[in-house]
């Protein structure tokens, strides 16, 4: 990693100079890769209505907890496989790679059960952050007005 990074700055920063190296090649693929691993990662987690433990048992907790966006060429690349998110919590150890031959079985067993398994668009998943997000901002208003 040293190596690299050292290889990296050397040939760099004499062609753009250290602002612009720092611009381009430090802080703007730092913020990309942030806003995007964020709408990734709480498309599957934040708009789920979550509440006390019911004591339910641990699979009908993880899929009371999160959802999938529906596969597609496209979700699979722009998620790396986390689109996904019930098979991520149920193997976490398994190769993300592979979630796609685990979700129909998965699912086979949600509807033998009678436990419900979520899937969304990706528009709807990005949707819903927002209307998530705007339902908490409401409540921390009306703590912060009333409270």
């Amino acid at each position: 990693v040293v190596s690299f990074n050292t290889r990296v700055c050397l040939m760099y920063i004499p062609l753009m100079g250290f602002n612009n190296f720092m611009c381009f090649c430090v802080y703007l693929p730092r913020y990309i890769e942030s806003t995007w691993f964020i709408w990734v990662s709480q498309m599957n987690h934040i708009p789920m209505d979550i509440d006390y433990d019911k004591n339910k048992d641990w699979v009908s907790t993880q899929l009371h907890a999160t959802c999938n966006v529906n596969q597609s060429l496209f979700n699979d690349w722009f998620t790396g496989h986390l689109n996904f998110q019930i098979e991520h919590h149920l193997f976490p150890t398994m190769p993300r790679h592979n979630y796609w031959k685990a979700a129909p079985l998965v699912k086979a067993l949600c509807d033998k059960h009678g436990i419900q398994y979520k899937s969304k668009t990706l528009l709807t998943a990005f949707v819903d952050i927002l209307h998530s997000l705007k339902d908490s901002g409401e409540h921390w208003l009306e703590a912060y007005l009333h409270g």
